[in-house]
């Protein structure tokens, strides 16, 4: 991410900008276009409240006011992709009877770039009941920063075009493009007012329409095409909170998908609402690297989009540098003044793993079935990045991937716990910069030999060099990174810049399994400390040990669980032999994610499972959030314990015994462009695997 959530817990913001909470609003996405309100179906301008679209907020009032009142909310909840419905008692008409006869239904619709709205009023009095419905619409046009920070922006004053309105900066416009009829549109000042004047007979209903579309000529990223290219899986498990969950996490990614306007062809997925409507490499690398196991097509959108804005030069502001992958790209530059002076330009290189990353999912897509085509047309680009990660990647010269912000206004943090405060020693302590953390040198590692192996398997030459780097790096990584407690040890989360080890024991070390880096000694040790109750919450993995000095549960790093990082642990375990030691983590994680309504947020609280019936919410984590929707993939492919090698023939079946979720069938799974059904029972032993034309092996029980 970027340090839009470093305020998250700052005094001088939380009162003006987390009133409501963002944890409490309603979401409605199809990316890039979000609308938040409150439960009620208001959006009052209050906090995060809004209509999004990109880094924009369009639209910063949208008010019901039925003869100059609130309606009274009874209900609320999802209607479909982009769809919420909200129902409301208008007990101010209608007869004096303890039943109420006269409701409001808002019905909220979002599609890229457009909020329409129906408003169904019904009556079931005895007599003809009149009213007045009005909607109060306001605009702030303010950017995504100055929301976050809870900046005041005055409203934009709206202008009369003809039958109707329009708000306007200069660059992006919102124009009101649909009133049903007989309303009366009216400018005020900073508002545009909706009025219809409306008369209902016993046992009917009216509908009062009205919608607003965004342009934005200077926009980055835009809409993908509308059908994913994904199935609607069948999945069918004794434990049904894995197939609630899924589905819901595919509806969310589906809200999530955008391409960039110069590249329209490939899709990738947005970080997240409301913060991260926007491209940003490590995200969507770890979002597609999830989604494998329903296609290639998401990876291979994302590797493109990035590979097109693959470091060139040397740049100090925006971190760039010839081979390096894009951390983020935005409209335009995110200037965070209450943060110390953070300055990150629209297209922002600050991230030390995005790189090796891609690498990664180049041959991991590989391996899934990605069009051998497709692959060599990236080819060159894996040579450069893989030169930046044994190059410029490793600043100093010591043998590992290291980062520092050297423009003085970037993130001071560039792996995926990119705070300020998240690389901390046992006793509390800030590590100093340069900084090379753990799992950078894991996704180092499997850059170097696993890229090697995908370039030599297409007749590209001199890969020895990226094996020797390797070699060296593992020899030195466990001399160097290995924290001595006197049980067995563990890694530390990173080396500071006089190369002391940061010894806290976080979940960074969890990344470091099934990538080779360590042996199956240390694989063990590691696998041990990461079930252990300091490490595992009931709900999943905590950033940070609750008995390392800086833990604090609702720390954005260190303490709070985030379901991507568990589930990329869990897939790891799965991967290096140890998936039933991970079942513990799918039950927490599974426990969380029907506490949310299947909706996993980008983070909550590290709190034991206990305290209280459920998690408690991070006030401004992102919902949804691509990578923890793909979370749930990645459980599916852990349980099932899928390992393809579509170029050597061979679908490698390995599950969790005994299986965390009983007797798990999922139909729709793809791998090498075909359908493929996969079923174990309770016990982790396979019924079926069908669809493949590849030689499926099965993993003999351990």
């Amino acid at each position: 991410m970027t340090a839009l959530h470093s305020l998250a817990g700052s005094d001088r913001t939380a009162d003006r900008a987390l009133q409501p909470m963002v944890h409490q609003l309603t979401v409605c996405i199809a990316a890039p276009t979000t609308v938040l309100s409150t439960a009620d179906g208001q959006i009052t301008h209050e906090g995060a409240q809004g209509l999004f679209h990109a880094d924009v907020r369009a639209l910063s009032r949208a008010e019901v006011l039925v003869d100059g009142r609130s309606p009274e909310p009874v209900a609320e909840g999802p209607s479909g992709r982009g769809a919420h419905h909200f129902v409301s008692l208008l007990r101010h008409l209608g007869d004096e009877l303890p039943d109420p006869t006269v409701r409001l239904d808002r019905h909220r619709q979002v599609t890229p770039g457009v909020l329409r709205e129906v408003l169904e009023v019904t009556s079931t009095a005895a007599a003809d009941v009149s009213t007045r419905v009005q909607v109060v619409l306001g605009a702030d046009l303010a950017g995504i920063a100055e929301v976050k920070q809870g900046a005041a922006r005055p409203p934009v004053p709206p202008r009369r075009v003809g039958s109707t309105a329009v708000w306007g900066d200069g660059a992006l416009t919102v124009r009101l493009t649909e009133v049903s009829p007989h309303a009366q549109v009216r400018v005020e000042h900073e508002t545009v007012v909706l009025t219809w004047e409306v008369t209902l007979a016993p046992r009917t209903t009216v509908a009062l329409r009205w919608a607003v579309e965004v342009s934005d000529p200077g926009a980055v990223v835009a809409a993908a095409p509308h059908t994913p290219w994904w199935p609607d899986p069948v999945v069918r498990a004794d434990d049904r909170r894995l197939p609630q969950l899924l589905q819901q996490s595919l509806d969310d990614l589906h809200g999530l998908r955008m391409v960039t306007v110069s590249q329209p062809a490939d899709v990738f997925v947005a970080a997240g609402s409301p913060w991260y409507v926007a491209f940003f490499g490590r995200d969507s690398l770890w979002a597609a690297r999830m989604m494998l196991p329903f296609g290639t097509e998401l990876a291979a959108g994302t590797l493109r989009t990035l590979a097109a804005r693959q470091g060139t030069r040397v740049d100090a502001r925006s971190q760039e540098q010839p081979g390096k992958i894009l951390h983020e790209l935005r409209r335009t530059d995110v200037d965070m003044a209450l943060d110390g002076g953070l300055h990150l330009p629209a297209q922002y290189y600050g991230t030390v793993d995005a790189t090796p990353l891609w690498v990664v999912l180049l041959h991991d897509a590989w391996r899934w079935g990605l069009p051998p085509e497709q692959v060599e047309a990236l080819l060159d680009q894996a040579v450069q990045a893989l030169d930046w990660v044994i190059g410029a990647g490793d600043s100093d010269g010591d043998g590992f991937l290291e980062y520092v912000d050297s423009s003085g206004s970037g993130l001071a943090n560039q792996g995926w716990k990119d705070s300020g405060d998240s690389v901390r020693f046992e006793d509390g302590r800030i590590a100093d910069p340069p900084i090379a953390l753990c799992e950078v040198q894991g996704y180092a590692y499997g850059a170097a030999t696993c890229g090697a192996d995908l370039l030599e398997a297409f007749g590209r030459s001199g890969t020895d060099r990226y094996r020797a780097w390797a070699d060296v790096l593992k020899r030195r990584f466990r001399d160097q990174f290995w924290v001595d407690d006197g049980l067995g040890g563990y890694p530390a989360i990173a080396l500071d810049g006089a190369k002391a080890r940061v010894d806290s024991l976080t979940s960074n070390v969890g990344h470091l399994l099934g990538t080779g880096l360590l042996d199956d000694a240390d694989t063990a040790r590691v696998v041990e400390l990461l079930t252990d109750p300091r490490m595992d919450s009931g709900y999943g993995l905590r950033t940070m040990s609750s008995s390392a000095g800086g833990y604090s549960p609702l720390s954005y790093h260190c303490g709070s669980v985030w379901p991507h990082d568990t589930a990329v642990v869990v897939t790891a375990m799965a991967r290096s032999g140890h998936a039933t030691a991970a079942a513990a983590l799918v039950e927490g994680l599974l426990s969380a994610g029907a506490a949310f309504a299947g909706r996993m947020p980008e983070l909550y609280s590290g709190e034991p499972r206990g305290h209280l019936l459920r998690p408690v919410p991070y006030p401004a984590a992102c919902r949804p959030q691509a990578w923890s929707a793909a979370a749930a993939v990645a459980l599916v492919e852990a349980t099932l314990g899928l390992c393809p090698d579509v170029p050597g023939g061979v679908l490698r079946v390995a599950p969790a015994r005994p299986s965390p979720v009983g007797r798990l069938r999922v139909e729709g799974l793809r791998v090498g462009g075909e359908s493929v059904v996969v079923e174990v029972d309770a016990a982790g032993d396979v019924l079926e695997v069908s669809g493949t034309s590849l030689r499926v092996e099965v993993a003999a029980p351990q």
